[in-house]
């Protein structure tokens, strides 16, 4: 079994899932559009070329994301994107590169009692994120 989670937008999944592409260092592996959907689903010009469905690869984990019909999108919520980094460099670039333009930041970058970096925040397109370096155990 694979758990994997799947981010809701508002017009603007594409220009995300780009964007995570590139701070993540992963690659796009599909993106289907409402145009391409058969007629069962009913589309105004404005949503078109809107997501209806995408996947990401990041290492081997699986994003998947869509834009929602608006009707139906709702922010994200209840949830967070946890990144588990490696050294602290990655993670304060990785904060540096996905908290630019942050609807909030609810913990900077920082060091804390558990790791060596360790940060929370909602980023520009409404993804809440956590990313955490993790001590050495002893």
């Amino acid at each position: 079994m694979q758990i994997n989670p799947y981010l809701n937008f508002s017009g603007q999944c594409e220009e995300a899932i780009n964007f995570y592409v590139k701070v993540l260092g992963g690659k796009i592996d599909h993106i289907m559009r409402y145009d391409e959907m058969p007629d069962m689903y009913q589309i105004t010009p404005e949503t078109a070329k809107h997501v209806m469905h995408s996947q990401i690869t990041v290492g081997g984990n699986v994003i998947m994301a869509s834009d929602a019909p608006a009707p139906y999108f709702q922010k994200a919520q209840g949830m967070t994107v946890a990144l588990n980094v490696d050294t602290p460099a990655e993670a304060e670039r990785i904060y540096a590169e996905l908290s630019d333009g942050a609807e909030s930041i609810m913990m900077e970058l920082g060091e804390t009692a558990w790791a060596l970096r360790f940060a929370m925040f909602t980023d520009r397109y409404g993804t809440p994120w956590l990313i955490n370096c993790s001590r050495p155990q002893a």
